[in-house]
C-alpha cells in the first residue's frame, strides 16, 4: 500500500504540472429559498464529523467496515448527535454473511493447456461462494475486448441468452463493470452457469489487477465464483477466440464457510411533518476494511449529518416527514439498503415520496455528477422511477442558478438508491466521483488533473481526513474542499426544498 501511495503521489504531482488551470468557481447567482438555510451548513460542520470518522478510524485497525468496532463507534457517533438535535433515533440491526476460508480455493485451466492459477497474485475467491466447485467449458459473456470501459458484461439475462455457444453447464467468464458483481452472479447463476469467472475490467491501471473487494452478499448464490486480474482474463478470452468451441475448459473451486455478523442501519426522523409523505435521505456510512473511508463515504454521512444539525437548529418544520438514513453494509452490496427497503410494508413504501442520495461528495478530483432522473442523457440504467425527473430538476435548476455546470450520471445500481428504484420509490441524488479517470472534457469544464481517477484513493487506506483536505497529505490540490462546499450546498437545498414540496 505504501509503494501504490507513493505512486499515487508522483502521479498526481506530474499531472497537477500539466492540468489545465482550475475553473472559476465564483457563482454570479443565488437561490433566495434556501440561502440561509445553505449559510448555515458549512464545510467546517462536515470537516467536523469527517475528524470524528477518522479518529474512529485510528483506534480500531484504520477502517469503519460492517461488523467491526469501527463502524459501531461511527454509528454510535451520528445516533448521539442526532439524538442531541431532537430527533426519533433507532437502530435497524441486520446480518450479514461474512466468510472465512475452511480451505484454499482453486482455479485451474484444464484444457487446451493445462495451467494452475496462484492465489492471491492471480485470483481471490467471492465471498458469499460457498464449499463447492465445478468444471464445464469457459464462455466469455458479452466483455469489450480490448477494453474501452463501461462494461456491461453479464448484467443483464439477455447478455446470456444471447451469447452463440452458451449452454447451462459452463463457466461464464464476465468482466468488471457497471453493475455489481452480486448482479452478475445472480444472473449467471439463472442462466444455469456452473461457475464463475469474473475477471477486472483492464481499462484503467487501477482495473488490472485482482478486484481487492469481492461480495456477493446475497442469499441464494450456489455456484463458485472468484475474481481474476485482467492478464487472467484475457487469456481465457484469447484461448475462446482461437481455438474450436468447446475446447476451453476450467476448474473452479471454493471453500468457504459462513459466519451472520450483525451491524445496523441508523435512523431519525423529524418529530413532525405529514408521515404519510416521507423523504428519506441517505449516505452509507461503512467504509471499505483497506481504509477509514473519509471521502467514501464520510463526505456523504457527513453532509446529511450537518444538514439535519442545522434543520434541527433552526427549529424548521417540515411539510413532509424528513427521514435521515445512514445505511450500514453499503460496500458489500447494499445490503443495509435493501435491508431497510425490504422491512417496509407496502403502505409505508407508499408513503415515501422520494429518496435523496448522498455517496461521495468530497472527491479529490472531483465532478458535479446528478443523478439521471429523466433518462435524457441516454445512460445505462435510464430514467428512474416517476419522480425521478422531479428530483433532477431540483438538483439542476439549483446549480444553473448559482452559474455552476454539471454532468449526468447513472442509475446503473452502484449505491444505495437501488434497492428504493426497484420498488418505483422516486429517487436522485449527488456523486463527485470514484475510480474513472478524469477526461479532458472534465478539466475544460471543473479544472483538476488530467488522466486520474476522480477519486484517486477510491477504496484505498489514503482516503482520509487528511486526503480530503487542502494541507498537508493531501490527494489534490484542494479540490476536495471546493468539491465538498458545493456539493454539501445543492444538497441542502434539495433536503429544504423537499421537505417543502407539494409536488411529489
Amino acid at each position: 500500500m505504501r509503494r501504490r501511495i507513493t505512486w499515487l503521489a508522483t502521479l498526481l504531482l506530474a499531472l497537477a504540472m500539466v492540468s489545465a488551470a482550475p475553473a472559476a468557481w465564483a457563482a454570479p447567482g443565488d437561490v433566495p429559498s434556501s440561502q440561509g438555510f445553505r449559510k448555515a451548513v458549512t464545510v467546517a460542520g462536515i470537516r467536523e464529523h469527517q475528524a470524528a470518522w477518522q479518529a474512529i478510524a485510528d483506534a480500531n485497525d484504520d477502517n469503519r467496515a460492517a461488523g467491526t468496532s469501527g463502524y459501531d463507534a461511527s454509528a454510535e457517533y451520528v445516533a448521539k448527535r442526532m439524538a442531541a438535535a431532537g430527533y426519533e433515533v433507532s437502530f435497524q440491526e441486520f446480518t450479514f454473511g461474512q466468510f472465512r476460508e475452511a480451505g484454499p480455493p482453486a482455479l485451474a485451466r484444464l484444457t487446451p493447456t493445462a495451467k494452475t492459477y496462484a492465489t492471491p497474485a492471480d485470483f481471490r475467491a467471492f465471498t458469499g461462494s460457498g464449499p463447492v466447485q465445478a468444471t464445464g467449458e469457459v464462455v466469455p459473456i458479452d466483455v469489450v475486448m480490448p477494453p474501452t470501459g463501461g462494461s456491461t458484461s453479464a448484467c443483464e439475462a439477455a447478455d446470456f441468452t444471447g451469447t452463440p455457444g452458451w449452454n447451462a453447464g459452463d463457466i461464464a467468464l464476465v468482466q468488471r463493470g457497471t453493475c455489481p458483481f452480486v448482479q452478475k452472479a445472480q444472473l449467471a447463476q439463472e442462466a444455469g452457469a456452473a461457475g464463475l469467472i469474473l475477471y477486472n475490467e483492464g481499462d484503467t491501471p487501477d482495473r488490472l489487477d485482482v478486484p481487492g473487494n469481492l461480495p456477493l452478499g446475497a442469499e441464494g448464490i450456489q455456484i463458485p465464483g472468484v475474481g481474476t486480474s485482467f492478464a487472467v482474463g484475457q487469456e481465457f478470452f484469447d484461448l475462446y477466440q482461437n481455438n474450436p468451441p468447446g475446447s476451453v475448459t476450467a476448474r473452479v473451486a471454493t471453500n468457504l464457510i459462513e459466519d451472520r455478523i450483525p451491524t445496523t442501519n441508523v435512523i431519525a426522523e423529524t418529530p413532525g411533518g405529514d408521515p404519510d409523505r416521507v423523504v428519506v435521505v441517505g449516505a452509507h456510512l461503512d467504509s471499505v476494511p483497506a481504509g477509514p473511508g473519509i471521502n467514501d463515504n464520510g463526505s456523504g454521512s457527513g453532509t446529511i449529518l450537518e444538514i439535519a444539525e442545522v434543520y434541527a437548529a433552526q427549529n424548521r418544520e417540515p411539510r413532509n416527514k424528513l427521514r435521515f438514513i445512514w445505511f450500514g453494509a453499503e460496500e458489500i452490496g447494499l445490503l443495509g439498503s435493501a435491508h431497510y427497503v425490504d422491512s417496509l410494508s407496502d403502505a409505508e413504501r407508499q408513503d415515501i415520496i422520494g429518496m435523496l442520495n448522498f455517496d461521495m461528495l468530497g472527491s479529490p478530483n472531483f465532478v458535479r455528477f446528478v443523478y439521471d432522473g429523466d433518462g435524457s442523457a441516454g445512460l445505462v440504467g435510464g430514467a428512474g422511477p416517476p419522480g425521478s425527473d422531479y428530483i433532477e430538476q431540483v438538483f439542476l435548476e439549483y446549480f444553473a442558478a448559482v452559474g455552476l455546470v454539471t454532468d449526468p450520471t447513472a442509475f446503473d445500481g452502484r449505491s444505495d438508491y437501488g434497492p428504493f428504484i426497484a420498488e418505483g420509490i422516486p429517487a436522485g441524488g449527488l456523486f463527485s466521483g470514484a475510480e474513472a479517470p478524469k477526461t479532458q472534457a472534465q478539466v475544460d469544464r471543473y479544472g483538476g488533473l488530467l488522466g486520474a481517477q476522480l477519486d484517486p484513493c477510491y477504496h484505498a487506506a489514503c482516503d482520509t481526513f487528511a486526503g480530503t483536505g487542502d494541507g498537508a497529505g493531501a490527494t489534490a490540490p484542494g479540490l476536495a474542499l471546493v468539491s465538498l462546499d458545493q456539493l454539501s450546498d445543492a444538497a441542502a437545498h434539495a433536503v429544504l426544498t423537499l421537505s417543502k414540496t407539494k409536488s411529489l
